[in-house]
Formats: C-alpha cells, sequence, structure tokens
C-alpha cells in the first residue's frame, strides 16, 4: 500500500478567480508534495478586478469542516488565512487549541486590490486569539499597521514591526517587506534569532495569491519536518520563482504561477 504524504489543512476563504485563497492553498501543497485539505470559511466573488462580493459561512458550519477532516484523517500542519468576522476568528482559534501541529496564521486583512477582507471588530480577536496559536505569523506590511500600528518604511522598522507581532504570542513572526523597492526582502525572528530573506524583485504585476502561497509553502514545510527557518528558507524560493512566472488573467492582476516548476514552456 502506498503511503500517504504529508496532510497539511488549510483555514481560509475561496477565491472564485483560482489566484488566492483555499485554491492556491491547494495549488502550492499539491506543488510541495503534501496533501491538502480544506475548510472553507467563506465565498467570494472574486476576479482579477478584485473581490465583486463575500459570503462568511456559519461557525457551525466551518467547525464541522475543521472536526471532520482533523478527527479522521489527522494533519502535520495547519494554515489559516481568510477568517472576516471575530465568530470565526474565536471558532477557529478554540480548534487550533485541541490540534497538536505547527499553525502558520497568514492574518488577511485586505485583498490585493484593497478590498477589506476582515471586519475592524475582528482585529481584537486576531490579536488575543489567533496569533497566541501561531507557530509562525506572516503578516504583510499593511497587515503590521492594522494589527499593531506600526508603520514600517526601513529594515529597523521591520524589527520593530517584529517586536510588536511576537508581543502577541506567536513563537515566530515573518515580517514580509515585499512592497520595499529594491529586493523582496522579509524578516523571520523569534525574538533572538534573526534571518533575513532576500531575493531579487521580478518586475511583473501579476502577483495576485501571494501572501497565500508563502503561508501555504511554509506549512507544507513544517508537515515535512523542517524546522521554521527551513521551511521558510524553502518557501521563499518557491514564491518567488512563482512570482518571476505570474500570468495575466482577465482584465486586471494575474495570480503567480504555482506550477512554475512543471512549466516546459
Amino acid at each position: 500500500m502506498n503511503t500517504a504524504p504529508p496532510r497539511v489543512l488549510t483555514v481560509a476563504g475561496s477565491d472564485s478567480g483560482g489566484g488566492a485563497g483555499i485554491q492556491a492553498d491547494l495549488k502550492t501543497m499539491l506543488a510541495l508534495g503534501v496533501h491538502g485539505m480544506s475548510v472553507i470559511t467563506a465565498v467570494t466573488a472574486q476576479n482579477s478586478l478584485g473581490v465583486q462580493g463575500a459570503w462568511e459561512l456559519p461557525a457551525e458550519a466551518v467547525r464541522a469542516q475543521y472536526r471532520s477532516v482533523v478527527d479522521d484523517i489527522g494533519v502535520q500542519a495547519v494554515k489559516t488565512g481568510m477568517l472576516s468576522s471575530a465568530a470565526l476568528v474565536e471558532t477557529v482559534a478554540d480548534l487550533l487549541s485541541g490540534t497538536d501541529a505547527p499553525v502558520v496564521v497568514d492574518p488577511v486583512g485586505v485583498s490585493k486590490h484593497g478590498d477589506a477582507l476582515l471586519a475592524a471588530e475582528a482585529l481584537e480577536s486576531v490579536r488575543t486569539r489567533l496569533l497566541p496559536a501561531a507557530t509562525v505569523a506572516t503578516p504583510n506590511l499593511d497587515e503590521v499597521a492594522q494589527l499593531t500600528g506600526v508603520q514600517v518604511e526601513d529594515e529597523d522598522g521591520m524589527r520593530r514591526a517584529a517586536e510588536a507581532i511576537l508581543a502577541f504570542g506567536p513563537r515566530w513572526a515573518l515580517i514580509k517587506g515585499g512592497h520595499f523597492p529594491g529586493d523582496a526582502l522579509d524578516l523571520l525572528t523569534d525574538g533572538t534569532r534573526e534571518h533575513w530573506l532576500r531575493a531579487p524583485r521580478h518586475d511583473n504585476r501579476h502577483t495576485h495569491g501571494t501572501g497565500c502561497t508563502l503561508a501555504s509553502a511554509v506549512a507544507s514545510g513544517l508537515a515535512k519536518g523542517l524546522t521554521v527557518p527551513e521551511a521558510v528558507s524553502q518557501a521563499k524560493e518557491y514564491v518567488t520563482g512563482a512570482i518571476a512566472r505570474g500570468f495575466a488573467l482577465g482584465a486586471g492582476i494575474g495570480p503567480v504561477d504555482h506550477g512554475w516548476r512543471f512549466r516546459t514552456n
């Protein structure tokens, strides 16, 4: 009998355009050799131009999906994405507290197009319930500002941002500095050790799904037994290639290419 690959569960919203959310997570997991499973928290009407509508699932539906997967199949890592309300954040935090697996929290606040994906009243629940459950938290600079008030303009600002995120309780903070000019620079730290990750910046506007893809890649690495620095380093390499191969889709911002390692043209 064939042995099952490591199992990773994503708890996130659906992107009907296929570039971010659950769809990006599952594509990333397949590309990285793990078995992806999903708990859908919301359904969006979304394309390359933005989010035209979003419908949150009831907390009981989220809880039932999670228990169905975890109790029968089990998980080696969990990744969270779009949790649009305080009720969903609280529900997922409760579920994570009883799961013995590393957790990657992508505290999704806004979409690539600037659409709000997290209610303002949910921020405190993210700070006090969700981030403390995280093995790795992966906020971008907008999400850092939303959660901590820290405005990042340079590398020292990234250190201050990491310190502010770590104060909420995650074991590691991965501060994504992708909006800076020059190299794409991220900071991974547990408050003691610093790992600066640099990659060349690609002149490609088709970057939809970058955050989801990176967080899912980190979770995939952790499920394989990698250390956090190893998982983040490999995830950074994967997402850099995916950004380089991002392609036009529709009339707006296209997605990164999750299957870039397998393309022949």
